[in-house]
């Protein structure tokens, strides 16, 4: 239940198949674990613009921070340091992100410098949680579809992967974004 739970954290908004690829989770005891999460109150289903996808209540947001505090018991130290690393780059990333945003920018060299770095960030991660994994191969593969995969809001895109990091990152340590 706790990926699944964190899974639609880390989606935000998302229909079940998308939850259950997110950790390569059984689609259909996913779609049981949803439910049994509506029924305690942890997420809600609902309908916007002809999408239909779950989200996290309050209530399920506390209930997943203390699955996560739980499943990290004595690797915070190491998960803490990768974190430290990766706000340097996430200030990085924001800025090559805003500018291709603005069009001020079709340089993908930036996000390529990203992705190298994405690459160790991983490899140190899963060395504590294999649900780390995952964030390296979505990245480079919207990097090498380019245009609306940097930065678009409908895809697997590089922002989109590396605000799903980031949001994974924080929840796993229990502390604000930065």
């Amino acid at each position: 239940m706790m990926l699944v739970l964190h899974a639609v954290r880390l989606k935000g908004f998302a229909d079940t198949p998308v939850i259950a690829a997110r950790f390569g989770l059984d689609p259909e005891q996913t779609a049981e674990d949803l439910l049994d999460a509506e029924a305690f109150g942890w997420v809600a289903r609902s309908e916007f613009a002809g999408l239909g996808g779950w989200s996290l209540t309050d209530r399920g947001r506390r209930h997943n921070e203390e699955q996560l505090r739980a499943d990290l018991g004595g690797d915070r130290a190491a998960i803490s340091a990768v974190h430290d690393r990766f706000v340097p780059l996430n200030a990085e990333a924001n800025a090559a992100f805003t500018a291709w945003q603005l069009g001020d920018t079709t340089d993908r060299r930036p996000f390529e410098r990203l992705a190298a770095e994405l690459h160790t960030t991983e490899m140190d991660l899963t060395r504590q949680r294999e649900r780390f994994a995952g964030y390296h191969s979505r990245f480079t593969q919207a990097l090498a579809k380019g245009g609306a995969w940097i930065t678009g809001v409908e895809v697997d895109s590089c922002h989109r992967v590396w605000f799903e990091l980031h949001e994974d990152l924080i929840a796993t340590l229990g502390i604000a974004r930065q």
